[in-house]
């Protein structure tokens, strides 16, 4: 079986504008494809990689002030009996870890605190 989680983080070094908002834009496309790279790859190298399947970036939005951008993503793994139980809270840490504390992505520069994993 396929199951979802989401992911969301802030960037701080990445201005929100209107046509981050529009799926169909330029912009967010391109966004998107810099996302799913820097993403794929992290969840690639967590506990979770075997199973991972792939994130699909469903939306930007305005981080606190306009400078941020906040990402929304739903990420799949195949469930199976090798994989005990989805464990959000590894996945957060080692993420965490990943990001440097969750305070770089490649060449975004994350809040500090906004990094979410909801199983």
């Amino acid at each position: 079986a396929v199951r979802n989680f989401t992911l969301n983080f802030t960037i701080t070094n990445l201005q929100f504008t209107a046509d981050l908002a529009m799926p169909n834009s330029k912009k967010f496309k391109s966004t998107e494809k810099v996302m799913y790279h820097y993403i794929d790859a992290l969840l690639q190298k967590s506990s979770i990689g075997p199973y991972f399947t792939g994130c699909k970036v469903i939306g930007f939005r305005s981080g606190r002030n306009r400078d941020n951008t906040g990402v929304d993503a739903v990420c799949s793994y195949k469930s199976n009996v090798s994989l005990a139980r989805f464990d959000r809270e590894k996945v957060y840490r080692e993420l965490s870890t990943m990001t440097n504390g969750v305070t770089t992505l490649g060449h975004y520069s994350l809040e500090k605190n906004s990094l979410y994993v909801n199983g």
